[in-house]
C-alpha cells in the first residue's frame, strides 16, 4: 500500500538517522505505519512464512491465538488492522506467550497494539494472543513483517481475516500472499547480455565510454525503449555492488527520481528511490516497476524493468515524457548493510534529454567541463610554463646574457613571459571550481586549502618582483633568497595539490596511471635540474683548471663556454619536449573522463 506523504517523509528521515545495525532489540516503533524496516534494501517476493489463527470469528473482548511460523528468522513485527483499510492504524492489543522472544509495542494511541522480537536469536515459531477491542472493525486482518537477515525480509505478509458475527460481505478483494510489499510484479533471469542494436533508431541510449559495446565488461550502458504508454529500461555495467541512474532537473544530486539495481548476495534487487540532497537514497517500500529481470556474469551487473511513462499516484516518480539530465552511477554494497556512496563521479549527460522523444545514442562525462578546464589549465601552468621558466632563469643567464629582446636580456624576457602566463592561467583556473560549485566545496578535503595557498603565493611572486632592488643594491641578495624560497614553495605545494586533485571524484583521473604519470613528471624535472647543476659544477671546475695552467686561457675559456652553452641548449630542448609529452598525456586523460 502506498504510504501517506507525511508518514513516508517522517519514516525515511528516521531511517537514515538510525544505526545501520537496524533494530536488533525489536524496538521498531518508527515503522509502526509502514511496517518497513530501515535496512536500506527492498522487500523480497513470495513470503516463506505464514500467519495462522485458532478462530475466524470474534466478539469484542475475545482472545484470538495468532501464530507466525516458517524457516529460521531473526526479527518480526505483527499488527492487526482493519481488513477494509490496511493503511489504517493498528487495532486491538496483544498478550505475550513467551517474553524471551517477543515484546509488546505501542503504535499510535493504542497500548500493546504490536508485537516484535527481543533479539536477533533465530526462531521458527512465535505465538501471541490478540484481544479484540470494543470498537473493533467488522473485519480484521493480521499482518507481519519478517526479517530473515538484515537485507532479506518481507513486509506486510498477509494473514487470515477474522470477522465479527454477521459481518457484511467484504467489497474489498482479498489480500493474497503474492500482494506482500515487493520490488516488482514479476522477476526473471536474463539469459544474454544487452546489445546496442536500435540505439539512436528505436531506443534512446547512454554509453560510457562513448559507443562502447554493452557486451563488453568495461561498458556502462543505459537504454530506454518506449512501448505505447510504458518504457522498457535496460542498465548494465561492471559492478560488484550496485548500478543506479537518476533523472534530474539540474546537474546536482538531490530531489531526483532514482532507480537502483543492487547485488545482494548474488541476487539482484531492483528498486525505485528518491534522492534528497546528498543523503543516501530513500528506497521506496512500494514501486511501480514491472517485468524485472537481472543477470550477474563475470563482474557485470545487468537489469531491466518497465515502468509507465506517467505515474501520478507514485510520489517522487517523474513523468518520462519530459527532459532531464541523466545520472549513471555505480558503487559498492555490503552484505548486511546499506549501499555506499558511489566511489567516483557519476556519469552525467551534457544536456537535458527526453528519453521518450527522438531516439539518440549519446555519451556523457564523469567530470564537469569547468572542472576539466580547471585541471587542464593547472597542468599547463605548473607542468610547462613554470617548470621551463625556472630552468631558464636558473641555468640560462650566462647562455643568453648577450642576447636581448625589447631592450632586456633574452633569458629575463622569456622567464618573465612564462611566469606571467602562469599567473594568468592559475588565476583563471582558480575561479572555475567556485563557479561550478557556487561556493566552497566541503567534500574536496585539503585540495581547496592548498589551492588557495598556491594562488596567494602565485600572486605575491610578481608583486614582489615588481619591487626588486637593483642588481648591486645591498638588499638584492635578500630579495633573491625570498624570491627563490616563495617560488619553490609554490611549486612544491602545486604538485601536492595536483596529486590530491587527481583523485577527487569530480575529476578522478585513471588510477594508478595518473599518479604514476605525475611521479614521472616530478622525477623528470628533478633529474633535469640535477643534470644541469652537475654540468654547471663541472664547467666551473674546468674553467678553474684552465686558469691555473695559464695556457691559452682565452681560447680555452671560449671553447669551454661554447661547449657548455650547447649542452644546456640540447638539454633544454629535450626537457621542453618531455614536458610537452607529459602535458599531452594529462590532457588526454582529462578528455577521457
Amino acid at each position: 500500500m502506498e504510504l501517506p506523504g507525511l508518514a513516508f517523509a517522517v519514516l525515511m528521515f528516521i531511517c537514515f538517522h538510525v544505526s545501520v545495525d537496524g533494530y536488533p532489540n525489536g524496538k521498531v516503533r518508527e515503522a509502526c505505519t509502514s511496517m518497513v524496516p530501515c535496512h536500506g534494501s527492498s522487500p523480497k517476493l513470495s513470503p516463506e512464512h505464514v500467519i495462522t489463527v485458532n478462530k475466524t470469528e470474534f466478539k469484542p473482548g475475545d482472545s484470538v491465538e495468532v501464530q507466525l511460523s516458517g524457516p529460521d528468522f531473526e526479527g518480526f513485527f505483527i499488527q492487526a488492522r482493519d481488513a477494509e483499510d490496511l493503511d489504517s492504524p493498528a487495532v486491538g492489543s496483544f498478550v505475550l506467550v513467551d517474553r524471551r522472544r517477543s515484546q509488546l509495542l505501542t503504535c499510535g494511541h493504542t497500548m500493546n497494539s504490536a508485537v516484535s522480537h527481543t533479539s536477533k536469536a533465530k526462531k521458527k515459531v512465535v505465538k501471541v494472543y490478540w484481544i479484540a477491542p470494543g470498537d473493533a472493525p467488522k473485519r480484521v486482518r493480521f499482518l507481519a513483517t519478517v526479517v530473515k537477515k538484515y537485507k532479506i525480509f518481507w513486509v506486510k505478509i498477509p494473514g487470515p481475516v477474522v470477522s465479527q458475527p454477521n459481518a457484511p460481505f467484504s467489497t474489498t478483494p482479498l489480500y493474497t500472499a503474492s500482494e506482500a510489499v515487493s520490488t516488482s510484479h514479476s522477476v526473471s533471469y536474463l539469459t544474454k547480455p544487452f546489445n546496442a542494436s536500435g540505439c539512436g533508431n528505436t531506443k534512446f541510449c547512454l554509453r560510457n565510454p562513448s559507443n562502447c559495446d554493452p557486451e563488453s565488461s568495461s561498458c556502462f550502458f543505459l537504454s530506454f525503449h518506449q512501448e505505447r504508454r510504458s518504457v522498457l529500461i535496460e542498465m548494465s555495467g561492471p559492478s560488484e555492488g550496485y548500478l543506479a541512474f537518476a533523472l534530474s532537473y539540474d546537474r546536482w544530486m538531490g530531489d531526483d527520481d532514482a532507480y537502483l539495481c543492487i547485488n545482494e548476495d548474488h541476487h539482484v534487487s531492483v528498486s525505485t528511490a528518491y534522492l534528497k540532497g546528498r543523503s543516501p537514497p530513500v528506497l521506496d517500500s512500494k514501486n511501480a516497476l514491472e517485468d524485472v529481470s537481472w543477470r550477474l556474469v563475470d563482474g557485470v551487473l545487468q537489469c531491466s524493468f518497465r515502468r509507465n511513462i506517467s505515474l501520478p499516484t507514485y510520489k517522487g516518480r517523474f513523468n518520462m515524457n519530459a527532459s532531464y539530465y541523466i545520472f549513471l552511477a555505480d558503487g559498492e554494497a555490503s552484505e548486511g548493510g546499506p549501499i555506499y556512496k558511489h566511489h567516483r563521479q557519476p556519469l552525467i549527460t551534457n544536456g537535458m534529454y527526453n528519453v521518450t522523444g527522438i531516439p539518440q545514442d549519446i555519451g556523457g562525462s564523469r567530470s564537469p567541463r569547468l572542472i576539466k578546464a580547471h585541471g587542464a589549465l593547472m597542468f599547463v601552468a605548473w607542468i610547462s610554463t613554470v617548470s621551463i621558466g625556472v630552468v631558464v632563469a636558473r641555468f640560462f643567464k650566462p647562455v643568453w646574457s648577450h642576447s636581448f629582446l625589447f631592450g632586456k636580456e633574452l633569458w629575463f624576457q622569456v622567464h618573465r613571459m612564462l611566469m606571467l602566463t602562469t599567473v594568468m592561467l592559475t588565476s583563471i583556473s582558480f575561479v572555475l571550481p567556485f563557479i561550478y560549485r557556487g561556493g566552497w566545496s566541503k567534500q574536496a578535503g585539503f585540495h581547496p586549502y592548498l589551492g588557495c595557498t598556491v594562488m596567494a603565493l602565485t600572486i605575491f611572486q610578481p608583486l614582489m618582483a615588481g619591487f626588486r632592488p637593483s642588481p648591486h643594491a645591498p638588499r638584492r641578495q635578500l630579495f633573491n633568497w625570498f624570491h627563490w624560497s616563495i617560488g619553490t614553495t609554490a611549486r612544491i605545494l602545486a604538485v601536492v595539490t595536483m596529486f590530491l586533485g587527481m583523485d577527487l571524484p569530480a575529476l578522478d583521473l585513471p588510477d594508478p596511471w595518473g599518479t604514476y604519470t605525475m611521479i614521472g613528471f616530478v622525477a623528470w624535472h628533478v633529474g633535469t635540474d640535477v643534470l644541469l647543476e652537475i654540468h654547471s659544477y663541472c664547467l666551473i671546475r674546468k674553467v678553474e683548471l684552465i686558469e691555473d695552467d695559464r695556457v691559452q686561457i682565452l681560447q680555452s675559456l671560449t671553447s669551454a663556454e661554447a661547449e657548455g652553452n650547447l649542452f644546456k641548449q640540447i638539454v633544454l630542448t629535450i626537457y621542453v619536449c618531455g614536458n610537452i609529452i607529459f602535458l599531452i598525456a594529462f590532457l588526454a586523460a582529462i578528455k577521457q573522463v
